[in-house]
């Protein structure tokens, strides 16, 4: 049996972004960045010409969503540390382990996450490309899809999300 992919890694996929990963204990890094890199893998079922993919609209997500967290301070409003004090349209103020950070409104990405590091920021990322893709990713050609967020070469996480094939 044969097993094909396709694999998009894209000089327009990656994006540079400041965070700070809270642990359990309540502690967390030093706000700091990372230049993340973005991969997207489909698993395919069949590559017949019938049913080929068109790579246009995954680099077009890929993409998107690069633009949308490049140059932005990544924070996840699910975390037990993380304490929205007040939001207008020109900053925020918060708490994160209780320290308090006011910053420009625009400058921030709120993530419904419980975490800024890349797993949760791998999971999050193929939720929203599966979403964007849906028209792309019909089961009956496409059995899964991983998304890969590296924060340096090497390091990095990758979250797969499996279809199942309809049923007759």
């Amino acid at each position: 049996m044969r097993e094909y992919r396709i694999e998009v890694a894209r000089e327009l996929f990656k994006f540079s972004c400041a965070h700070m990963t809270v642990f359990p204990d309540g502690t967390k890094e030093r706000l700091h960045g990372h230049n993340y890199f973005l991969g997207i893998t489909l698993e395919l079922r069949d590559i017949s010409f019938r049913n080929m993919i068109a790579f246009a609209a995954i680099k077009d997500a890929g993409a998107a969503l690069s633009q949308a967290w490049k140059e932005h301070l990544l924070l996840a409003t699910e975390n037990p540390h993380y304490e929205l004090v007040r939001e207008d349209e020109s900053e925020i103020e918060f708490r994160l382990c209780g320290q308090r950070y006011v910053v420009p409104r625009g400058d921030v990405v709120l993530l419904p996450l419980d975490n800024i590091a890349v797993e949760p920021l791998a999971a999050h990322a193929t939720d929203l490309l599966t979403e964007r893709l849906r028209s792309v990713l019909s089961s009956e050609v496409v059995s899964a899809i991983e998304v890969r967020v590296s924060e340096g070469p090497g390091q990095g996480a990758v979250c797969r999300q499996v279809f199942e094939r309809p049923s007759p």
